[in-house]
């Protein structure tokens, strides 16, 4: 009875969205739209530039994950994420629903809802580390040709056939603005220093436009290339040492959620007592709290190490 109520539920909402001729993409993108622009009072914002009050988690997320997608070219796929997001709340609320745990409803629906973010979180990570590896190779073979010929152009046009993307388009579009647009370097160093979010290369963009004045501080271009492979050896380092916790995370995670249909062949009045109880409801209500909480802070402790001036 309970999923034809539920199956019902679902039709009744998609005939709303029908007659009001509403997307889902873009309902969900103006909802979470007002969630992160909400009206707030003067005291909060001064409060929150001053940071002495956090803004709220979800805004954090939104407002981060924002970041995360403007920073790997994606941010055309934000409604794509929030109408997941929304999509997951549903799939959350409606498995709770179907297990009869009115307690474990609010706990599974802002859960579930928190996964797609997540997942871009886990992504990003990937991404930096794969940009932070082409920069090395690149800026490394680009600042031995400037050493030897002093000049910025020439010494990235000669090695544009060594480079990958996303670093490729970068440095392409560099050359191509010098040559055919403006052939002013410095100021196309200062856009080229926007184009990748990544402090060691602003900070060699920055020795790069420095040296456009006075060319004895091209010396200072080498160290500057050495912090990327330091960040390097100390990723793969704090990789190794979470590789374990984050295997015994995942491992105690699927055994909590396992042993719930184990307990039906096991024993079904240990089943019972702990799915159609008082006392059993809420302790998977607590257990899913856990599990979801867990997993965000594993999250955000395992991301890479970024250098930062």
């Amino acid at each position: 009875m309970t999923t034809i109520q539920l199956v019902a539920c679902v039709g009744m909402i998609a005939g709303f969205f029908i007659l009001l001729n509403l997307s889902p993409m873009e309902f969900t993108d103006r909802v979470f739209a007002k969630l992160n622009d909400k009206p707030r009072s003067l005291r909060d914002e001064i409060n929150e530039a001053t940071r002495r009050k956090k803004k709220s988690y979800l805004r954090r997320e939104i407002a981060e994950v924002q970041a995360i997608l403007k920073v790997t070219g994606r941010t055309a796929k934000f409604p794509v994420l929030c109408g997941a997001a929304l999509l997951f709340f549903c799939i959350g609320a409606s498995i709770a629903i179907m297990m009869g745990n009115i307690f474990l409803i609010p706990v599974m629906a802002v859960g579930c809802m928190f996964l797609p973010f997540w997942w871009v979180k886990l992504t990003a990570g990937h991404f930096k580390k794969d940009i932070a590896a082409e920069l090395e190779t690149a800026l490394s073979i680009i600042t031995t040709a400037y050493l030897r010929n002093e000049d910025i152009l020439t010494a990235v046009e000669e090695n544009i056939p060594y480079l990958n993307q996303p670093v490729l388009n970068v440095f392409r579009g560099f050359v191509s603005r010098v040559k055919l647009v403006n052939p002013d370097v410095t100021a196309a160093l200062h856009d080229l220093k926007e184009q990748i979010d990544n402090a060691v290369f602003r900070e060699w963009c920055d020795a790069i436009i420095a040296c456009q004045q006075d060319r004895s501080l091209k010396t200072t271009l080498t160290p500057i290339v050495s912090k990327l492979s330091d960040m390097r050896v100390v990723n793969g380092e704090l990789e190794n040492m979470v590789f374990e916790p984050r295997k015994e995370f995942i491992i105690m995670q699927v055994l909590v959620v396992g042993n719930i249909p184990l307990l039906y062949f096991l024993n079904k009045d240990w089943y019972h007592t702990l799915m159609h109880t008082l006392l059993g409801q809420i302790v998977l209500t607590i257990c899913a709290a856990v599990i979801f909480i867990s997993t965000a802070f594993v999250i955000k402790l395992t991301q890479p190490i970024e250098y930062r001036r």
